[in-house]
């Protein structure tokens, strides 16, 4: 019984890191594009973005919370290894995400001279390249199977796993993930300015299509970075969930091309969805490639009970709460101004 809580929880855990990805990842993505912004209407550009940001980047970390403190409670002995393995890149990634939300609020109370103004988007478009960075490069380490473990010590070192060819392959195939979400997710936002739409749906195709060879990136390096993610990623079931990854990566496209906005925009988390489920079943059942598992650090039985108690009465109180905090800034499908306290 005791392992069917386990893979329940881990369940949910996977489900709120799609939700991470999907909302926070487009957050980052942004800042990409902030950072990138260039033309004629640049600043259109980065004040649409800052926009569809502002109501609501700071509920979609709530996604992530989640996740740790799931980990921490069902998985103890994961938790405390991925930390002690993994505490640098996962520290780049909590100061990349302090950083990042503190750049945006100030950029936008600070004094709006051009300096300040650049000072504070500089530092908000860095932590967003940089922590999509090493979330992946963190993923890509728990995979690796570098990271040892015996007898409930971290003996491979504090650079272990995530310090390898593959590690930063999967941190920018991140970062092109999020940058192509964010796109697609912007020409809906801007749907009111069809030359700003026009914009964005460059940019998405662009990133979209960048996609490709950097998974065949992560894909040919995990051969020898990450050979058990390998074994599952040739699977039984793998050809399957390619073939319904690349049916929605190539709608995402078509749609993009044909400017099918909201079409686009569904595709493309579809397409991110399936690709973090293709990863967790690839890694399933570790969590710390080869040495950690659900099982065999799975917290009591009494603790998984609790804890799925509080995630379903919890979750009555949550979902219902974002949603109203969508349907208020995003009814229209597009992004509602930022308005000063």
């Amino acid at each position: 019984m005791t392992t069917s809580l386990e893979l329940i929880i881990a369940a949910i855990m996977v489900i709120a890191l799609m939700l991470y990805a999907l909302l926070a990842g487009a957050d980052f993505g942004g800042g990409m594009w902030d950072l990138l912004a260039f033309g004629p209407r640049t600043r259109q550009q980065r004040e649409a973005i800052a926009d569809a940001i502002a109501p609501v980047w700071e509920a979609n970390h709530v996604w992530l919370i989640l996740v740790i403190v799931m980990l921490f409670t069902a998985f103890p002995r994961a938790f405390a290894m991925i930390m002690t393995a993994l505490h640098i890149p996962i520290t780049i990634v909590l100061v990349g995400i302090v950083l990042r939300g503190s750049a945006f609020v100030f950029r936008k109370y600070d004094a709006q001279d051009d300096a300040t103004h650049r000072r504070w988007s500089l530092l908000f478009s860095i932590s967003s390249f940089l922590t999509p960075l090493f979330l992946g490069i963190t993923l890509g380490g728990l995979a690796s199977g570098a990271i040892r473990v015996e007898n409930g010590v971290v003996t491979s070192g504090f650079f272990a796993g995530w310090t390898t060819a593959f590690a930063f392959a999967c941190g920018l195939f991140a970062q092109g993930l999020f940058a192509f979400l964010a796109a697609a997710y912007m020409t809906v936002e801007t749907s009111g300015d069809r030359l700003l739409q026009a914009d964005f749906r460059w940019r998405a195709l662009f990133s979209g299509l960048s996609l490709a060879p950097a998974a065949a990136l992560v894909f040919g390096l995990a051969r020898t970075g990450a050979p058990e993610i390998f074994a599952g990623l040739t699977d039984w079931w793998a050809p399957g969930l390619l073939l319904a990854t690349s049916i929605t990566a190539i709608t995402a496209l078509v749609a993009l091309w044909f400017w099918r906005f909201q079409l686009a925009r569904l595709a493309a988390a579809a397409q991110v969805t399936l690709i973090l489920a293709g990863w967790a079943l690839a890694q399933y059942p570790a969590l710390v490639v080869p040495d950690i598992t659900l099982q065999n650090s799975g917290a009591p039985e009494v603790t998984l009970r609790l804890l799925l108690n509080t995630l379903i009465v919890g979750a009555l109180v949550l979902f219902p709460a974002l949603g109203y905090l969508f349907v208020v800034f995003k009814r229209s499908g597009e992004a509602k101004p930022f308005i000063k306290a």
